[in-house]
C-alpha cells in the first residue's frame, strides 16, 4: 500500500508513479480543499519553513493534475530562486520541465493533449486563459445544467454568482456583458458557466 493512496482517486491511474516520485523528490503538505471560485489550487511557505500546496477537490482528473504539476513548479521555482515572479520564465521552464513526462495518450485523452502540449510553448498563470484547453477540460467535469456564456444567444439575461447580466457582444476573447441592477460592464470568459433565464 502506497503512503500516497488518498491521492490517487483524484489524478489519472496511468499517472500515479510519476506523481508519486515528484512527492518523493519535492516533499510538502498537500491539502485538498472545497472548491474556491477564484483559484485551483496556490503554493506557499510556511512560517515554520514548510511548502504547502491546496488544490481544489471538485475538478475531474485531468485539471487536478495539471493543477498539481502546475504548484509543484512554483515549490521548485522557490526552491531554486527564492524571489522571482510569480508567473515568470523561471516558473515556466519549470512547469515546462516538470510536465513533460506527463504529455502521454496514456494519461491525457488526445483533444487535451494536442492543446496542452500547445498551452504548454508558453504557459500561463491559468489553463483558463486558454479557451480551447479550458473548454477540453471541462468537458470532463461532472454534467452539470448550466450553459456556457460563449452558446447563449446574444441579449440572453442569465444568473451568475446570485446576480444578473445580459449578454453582449464578444471583445477579442471576453464577452461584454451589464448586470441589469447596476448597468456596470463585466468582461465573461466565453467558458464561464452560468444559468440562463
Amino acid at each position: 500500500m502506497t503512503k500516497y493512496k488518498a491521492l490517487h482517486t483524484y489524478i489519472p491511474k496511468e499517472s500515479i508513479s510519476l506523481v508519486e516520485s515528484l512527492l518523493d523528490t519535492y516533499p510538502f503538505y498537500l491539502i485538498i480543499k472545497n472548491n474556491r471560485k477564484t483559484k485551483h489550487g496556490d503554493f506557499k511557505l510556511l512560517r515554520n519553513g514548510q511548502m504547502q500546496i491546496t488544490i481544489n477537490n471538485d475538478m475531474n482528473v485531468y485539471r487536478f493534475l495539471i493543477t498539481l504539476i502546475h504548484e509543484i513548479a512554483h515549490l521548485v521555482t522557490h526552491k531554486e530562486n527564492k524571489r522571482v515572479k510569480p508567473h515568470g520564465i523561471e516558473w515556466k521552464i519549470n512547469f515546462q520541465h516538470l510536465m513533460l513526462p506527463f504529455l502521454k495518450p496514456e494519461i491525457f485523452p488526445r483533444e487535451i493533449l494536442l492543446l496542452l502540449a500547445n498551452y504548454l510553448r508558453n504557459p500561463r498563470a491559468s489553463t483558463d486563459t486558454d479557451v480551447k484547453l479550458s473548454f477540453a477540460l471541462k468537458q470532463y467535469d461532472k454534467k452539470s445544467d448550466k450553459s456556457y456564456i460563449f452558446e447563449i444567444p446574444l441579449q440572453s439575461e442569465f444568473s451568475y454568482n446570485n446576480r444578473i447580466f445580459i449578454k453582449g457582444e464578444k471583445r477579442r476573447i471576453r464577452y461584454k456583458c451589464i448586470e441589469k441592477r447596476t448597468k456596470k460592464e463585466y468582461l465573461f470568459h466565453p467558458n464561464a458557466e452560468v444559468d440562463l433565464l
